[in-house]
């Protein structure tokens, strides 16, 4: 019996094998995802200039790629769901490619708000998704590590774009760089092949024989009598069942997932702004355009060796029951880093700055995905992922450009940091206090659901209740006979044995 149970299951996850060339996919298309947006941002003091434009709209160019990478997240799941990461990874890895070639083209700013923002975005956002879902089918005790070491992706990319991207622009132009680029950003086509699925088994007899006694059921309903109203409602329930199935939205009654969408909502109003700014921040301040890209890869640095580190110590048996804690702490550490770096008036002072903040930046980072599977388990990750990334993608598009009105309005780069270093502070303490609250309810819960089960008293009890209400139910005398009259036969309608 137990065999043939588990025939129709989909294979456990293998927790190494294939799933580290799985991983090492997982760290070239992450990469790409998180680290171009920030790459390009030694193109916009060019472009600016080229286009005669101000700071906030600039910034409108890394937003709108970023939003629309954390926007298109449901759309990304539900293909997912469709089509397995595979497929998914490779067209986006294609979209990014003609996104970017496209974009060397342009002759206007708005159009490369389309090209760049939303065509390389929507590609960036199918590699992302489908990257951080497949690493949860191929690792379970070791998926903290895993996941470590392919978002470690983002900060080695981002460490090869800042002084690729100025080599790029000083030999070729921002045009040429700009096709050489989307020449890159087709290897993302070559990371998805390697997202080999792990294809379910063959439906169980059950699932099948209760389809077809459904639609029985169905055929039998329709020829019976007169229920239009059950069908169209039967039909309407069926149309939201098919939904739910790519997009599970009963997870916005789940207390955990909403203490994480709300925290990481409010805190991505401030974690992005710093890395766009911080390269055209050093040259404000006089510092040469390759020493402040140097400052790019400094943090890069610093971030992939924090990553994988990361994942190691969350994956320990003193910090992984109690992740969320570690996770707010890294949101909170992030923060000050910001809320300190206007003291940092010499380039020595922004190595330090860099440093620490590409600490911070790769414990967030690499927690991100991790604590909310940890929320809601393997099997609503695919959901959960793509409804928090489209609520992040707009405190992700308004970021930056507030941080370049910011810069516009007083003439200084220090009440941008001032912003998202308050911002980031605010959220990593919400996030600390609700899930203090939430591991208590959920000791209580637990608790009192031991307590229930240790004690057959309390079961018996609730039984003897509902039978005396049984009882009392018939004793209510002549009053409520026609009601009970009326009942019964709802019942004998609803079961199909009233008679014509």
């Amino acid at each position: 019996m137990p065999a043939r149970a588990e025939a129709g299951r989909a294979p456990g996850p293998p927790d190494g094998g294939w799933g580290w060339v799985v991983v090492f996919g997982a760290f070239v298309s992450i990469g790409f995802a998180y680290a171009f947006p920030k790459g390009l941002a030694i193109f916009f003091k060019e472009i600016q200039d080229f286009f005669g434009t101000s700071y906030s709209e600039i910034a409108w160019v890394s937003s709108i790629m970023l939003a629309t990478t954390y926007g298109a997240g449901p759309i990304s799941s539900i293909l997912v769901n469709r089509y397995g990461s595979r497929p998914v990874v490779m067209f986006g890895g294609l979209l990014c490619g003609v996104g970017m070639i496209s974009a060397a083209f342009c002759t206007s700013i708005l159009q490369l708000y389309i090209c760049v923002g939303f065509i390389t975005g929507f590609g960036l956002a199918l590699n992302l998704q489908p990257s951080v879902i497949i690493i949860g089918k191929y690792f379970l005790k070791r998926r903290p590590i895993a996941n470590g070491l392919a978002m470690a992706g983002s900060p080695v990319m981002l460490c090869t774009l800042a002084p690729l991207n100025q080599f790029l622009f000083d030999n070729f132009g921002w045009r040429g760089s700009f096709l050489i680029l989307g020449a890159i950003l087709l290897n993302c086509c070559v990371a998805g092949a390697l997202f080999r699925p792990i294809g379910p088994g063959p439906a169980p007899v059950k699932t099948q024989v209760t389809e077809k006694g459904k639609d029985a059921l169905k055929g039998k309903i329709t020829e019976d009598g007169p229920m239009e109203n059950k069908t169209e409602e039967e039909g309407e329930k069926d149309c939201f069942e098919k939904v739910n199935q790519y997009l599970d939205f009963s997870l916005f009654k789940h207390r955990g997932f909403l203490i994480y969408l709300i925290g990481n909502v409010l805190m991505f109003l401030g974690f992005f702004a710093p890395i766009v700014f911080l390269a055209p921040y050093a040259k404000h301040t006089g510092i040469d355009e390759y020493s402040a890209a140097f400052l790019l890869s400094i943090l890069a640095i610093v971030d992939m060796v924090a990553r994988p580190t990361t994942g190691i110590v969350a994956n320990s048996r003193w910090v992984r029951p109690r992740i969320q804690y570690f996770f707010s702490f890294a949101i909170a550490f992030n923060g000050a880093c910001h809320l300190l770096c206007p003291l940092a008036s010499s380039y020595t002072g922004l190595i330090v700055y860099s440093s620490f903040f590409g600490l911070a930046f790769g414990m967030v980072c690499a927690m991100l995905f991790e604590t909310l599977m940890d929320l809601v388990g393997a099997a609503r990750f695919t959901s959960a992922v793509g409804l928090v990334t489209i609520a992040e993608c707009c405190t992700i598009l308004l970021g930056p450009p507030i941080g370049g009105i910011l810069i516009d309005t007083f003439g200084d780069y220090k009440y941008m940091f001032i912003k998202c270093g308050a911002v980031m502070v605010l959220a990593g303490t919400f996030l600390f206090i609700m899930n203090y609250y939430n591991y208590r309810m959920l000791a209580k819960e637990e608790k009192e659901r031991k307590a229930k089960e240790e004690d057959p008293k309390s079961v018996r009890t609730e039984n003897e209740g509902k039978k005396n209400w049984n009882q009392d139910s018939t004793q209510d005398g002549p009053e409520l006979e026609p009601l009970r009259e009326k009942g019964e036969g709802l019942k004998k309608e609803m079961n199909g044995t009233n008679e014509a």
